[in-house]
């Protein structure tokens, strides 16, 4: 499903308050995350319900919760009590929950690339913010770089990957 980059951040904030807090999302709230009207989020909400996106719940502790094609739409599968890794920005140490790490230019000696998704915003990563991912659950991996850019749409990091590190095993 295509969706424009406004419907995806949209669509990425309703799921990543969902996953949180494991209820319904305001109109008020994802307006206020995503610096909308309130009523642009609700006329989108609208359209996103014909297409099967998001259920309305009514009620004073009402608002929206997405539907398994909101996940499929935005490439997500529903958080199923997945661990969260490590993650060290600016210094500070934070949980985070990652969907995935694609290494993107692994084959170059000098250049090492990856593109990490997150399952909430990566509103607060800057370019040029120095990052330590991990370690990973299974290898153990840890990954040390600074970020090019961010798809907030996307919950993504654009990584140079300075360093990466895993235990082996035998």
């Amino acid at each position: 499903m295509d969706l424009t980059s406004s419907q995806r951040d949209i669509l990425n904030t309703l799921v990543n308050g969902y996953e949180t807090s494991d209820s319904p999302m305001p109109a008020t709230e994802i307006a206020e995350v995503c610096d909308r009207h309130v009523g642009t989020i609700r006329n989108l909400m609208q359209m996103m319900k014909s297409l099967g996106l998001v259920e309305g719940v009514p009620g004073s502790e009402g608002g929206y919760v997405p539907t398994e094609a909101a996940f499929d739409a935005l490439g997500r599968s529903p958080d199923e009590g997945g661990e969260t890794l490590g993650l060290a920005h600016d210094y500070d140490r934070i949980d985070v929950a990652v969907e995935a790490i694609d290494f993107t230019t692994v084959h170059h000696p000098e250049k090492c690339r990856a593109r990490v998704s997150f399952r909430e915003s990566v509103a607060r990563f800057d370019v040029a913010d120095p990052v330590v991912v991990g370690p990973t659950p299974n290898s153990g991996l840890v990954m040390a770089g600074q970020v090019e850019a961010t798809d907030e749409g996307r919950n993504e990091l654009h990584l140079d990957v300075a360093r990466l590190e895993a235990p082996l095993r035998e």
